[in-house]
């Protein structure tokens, strides 16, 4: 996954909302971070799923992974928010 321009040496990484730990959970290789685990991110619903999940008749149960980075820019504390992954 591709790091925000301007991202330093000091950030913190949360996938789903929680905090992850460089070098237990991912590792940051260049302006890259990479993930120890596989991540996804489900795509658009087709129509028929869609219109199941409209009728009631089935949910959503697909691995639907978030990543966002804090960091400092400026003097501020920036958030990017649902980052997109990059298959390995």
């Amino acid at each position: 996954m591709q790091l925000p321009a301007g991202v330093g040496s000091h950030f913190q990484v949360f996938l789903n909302g929680v905090q992850q730990q460089e070098g237990r959970d991912f590792r940051r290789e260049g302006n890259s971070i990479v993930f120890e685990k596989q991540l996804a991110q489900e795509g658009r619903l087709g129509f028929w799923r869609w219109l199941s999940l409209f009728l009631g008749v089935a949910g959503t149960y697909r691995q639907n992974d978030s990543v966002d980075v804090v960091y400092g820019a400026g003097g501020r504390r920036v958030v990017a928010s649902g980052l997109p992954l990059k298959p390995e």
